[in-house]
C-alpha cells in the first residue's frame, strides 16, 4: 500500500476513534473532539510513533478541510443577528486586539517581520471550533449566542483580511487594490444571491435532494469552488474565499429553499465534520513539531506567555467593548470563546515558517497554545454560563435594545 493510503487510514481511524473518546471523556469532563484528533496526531506523527508523515495528496485534503471549516463558519452567520451595536462593538474590539496584537508581537518578535504574524495571529477567534460546543451545549440561538456569533465572525473574519494585507509580501496599495476587487466580486455574487429564484430552481432542490442527483449539495460545493478559485486567481488566502462562500451560500438557500436550508447544511456538514475537517485537525497534529517544543528554553516558555496573550490581546478589548445587556459571567464566557483560537493559528504559523519569518519553535509554540486554548477555555465558559442559569431572554426580544 502506498504511503498516502496508509497515512490516510489512520487518519480516519483516528476520526473515530475521537468521537469514542470525547463521548467516554464528556461523563466527567466536556473535552472538545479536536484535542482527541490532535494529540493522537502527535502520537502517530514523526516525533512520536512515526507512522503517518503528510505527503501532497495529505496536505491537500488538509487544505480541503481548513477551508470547509471556514466556509461552515461563514454559513453559520445569520445576517438578522450580527448586526446593529453588537456588530459595531465586535468590530471595534478586533481593530484594538489587532493594535494591542501587533504591538506585541513586534516587542516578541524584536521586529515587524517576526512580529506581524505572531500579532495577527493573536486576533484570532476559533469560530468554527466554538460553533459545535455553543449547538452541543443549547447556547448557538439565544441572545449570548448571537453575540459571540458576532465576536467570532469578526475574529475569524478579520484575519483573513490582515492574512491578505500584511502577510501576502505585497505592498499595502497592491493588496488593497486586489482585496477590492474581490470585495466587487463578492458584492455582485451577494446581489445575485439576494435576486429570487426562478421555481424550477427550488423544484430540482426538492426532487433531488433525497435522490443521486444531489443538486443543492453539488451547487453548493460550485459556490466553494468559484470563491475559492476567484480568492486564489487574485493571490488572495483561500480562506477569503471559503468564508465568502459560506455567507453566500447562506443567502442563496434561505432565498431559493428555505424548507429544506436544514437538510442541505446537514448533508454538508456531513462531507465536512464526517471527513474533511477530521483530516485537517489530525494533520495539524502530525506536523506539530513537538521536538521543538520539548527543547525548552525559550519555546517552552512562549507557550503560556502566548496562551495568556490570547486572553489579553483578544480578550481584554472583547470584555470593555461586550455589549451592556450580558451579565458578568455571560462576558466572562464570551471572553473565553473569542479567545479560543486554533484554525488560522495554523494557517498563520504555517506561511510565517514558509517565510523564514518564525522559527518552528515559535511557531510551535503558537500553535501549542492555540490546542490549550481549545481544550481550556471553552470549558470555563461552559461553567461560567451553567452557573449563570438560563435567565437569558431570546435574542428578538433584546434586538434594538442595546446602546453603547
Amino acid at each position: 500500500m502506498s504511503h498516502s493510503g496508509t497515512t490516510l487510514i489512520l487518519i480516519m481511524t483516528i476520526a473515530v476513534l475521537a468521537p469514542l473518546l470525547a463521548y467516554g471523556a464528556g461523563r466527567w469532563l466536556p473535552v472538545p473532539l479536536v484535542i482527541f484528533e490532535i494529540l493522537l496526531g502527535i502520537v502517530i506523527g514523526p516525533d512520536v510513533l512515526g507512522w503517518a508523515k503528510p505527503d501532497t495528496l495529505i496536505d491537500g485534503l488538509s487544505q480541503l478541510g481548513l477551508a470547509m471549516l471556514i466556509f461552515l463558519a461563514g454559513y453559520e452567520i445569520e445576517f438578522g443577528k450580527v448586526r446593529g451595536d453588537t456588530l459595531k462593538r465586535s468590530v471595534w474590539a478586533w481593530v484594538a486586539a489587532l493594535a494591542l496584537g501587533l504591538g506585541a508581537g513586534v516587542l516578541l518578535g524584536d521586529g515587524y517581520d517576526k512580529g506581524v504574524f505572531i500579532g495577527v495571529a493573536l486576533t484570532s477567534t476559533a469560530l468554527g471550533t466554538v460553533l459545535p460546543v455553543l449547538r452541543d451545549a443549547g447556547d448557538l440561538h439565544g441572545r449570548f449566542g448571537s453575540v459571540v456569533m458576532a465576536f467570532g465572525a469578526v475574529g475569524e473574519f478579520g484575519p483573513i483580511i490582515a492574512m491578505a494585507l500584511l502577510l501576502s509580501g505585497r505592498s499595502a496599495a497592491e493588496s488593497t487594490a486586489l482585496l477590492a476587487v474581490f470585495a466587487a466580486l463578492t458584492a455582485g455574487a451577494v446581489y445575485w444571491a439576494l435576486k429570487p429564484r426562478r421555481p424550477w430552481f427550488s423544484r430540482i432542490i426538492a426532487k433531488t435532494l433525497h435522490s443521486s442527483g444531489q443538486f443543492a449539495v453539488r451547487f453548493v460545493f460550485l459556490l466553494l469552488a468559484l470563491m475559492l478559485g476567484a480568492s486564489t486567481a487574485l493571490g488572495l488566502d483561500v480562506l477569503l474565499g471559503a468564508f465568502a462562500a459560506g455567507l453566500i451560500t447562506r443567502l442563496v438557500l434561505t432565498g431559493a429553499a428555505p424548507e429544506s436550508g436544514p437538510q442541505i447544511l446537514e448533508k454538508i456538514e456531513a462531507v465536512g465534520f464526517g471527513f474533511l475537517v477530521p483530516v485537517f485537525f489530525v494533520v495539524t497534529g502530525i506536523e506539530f513539531d513537538l521536538d521543538s517544543l520539548l527543547a525548552g528554553g525559550r519555546t517552552l516558555l512562549l507557550l503560556p506567555l502566548f496562551l495568556a496573550l490570547f486572553l489579553v490581546v483578544r480578550g481584554g478589548p472583547v470584555a470593555l467593548l461586550a455589549p451592556r445587556d450580558l451579565a458578568g459571567r455571560d462576558r466572562g464566557a464570551l471572553v473565553l470563546y473569542s479567545s479560543t483560537a486554533l484554525p488560522l493559528v495554523v494557517a498563520i504559523t504555517t506561511i510565517g515558517v514558509d517565510d523564514e519569518a518564525l522559527t518552528a519553535g515559535e511557531a510551535a509554540a503558537l500553535v501549542g497554545a492555540g490546542m490549550v486554548s481549545v481544550l481550556v477555555f471553552p470549558l470555563i465558559a461552559l461553567k461560567l454560563r451553567a452557573r449563570a442559569g438560563e435567565k437569558e431572554l431570546p435574542a428578538e426580544q433584546v434586538t434594538g435594545s442595546e446602546s453603547w
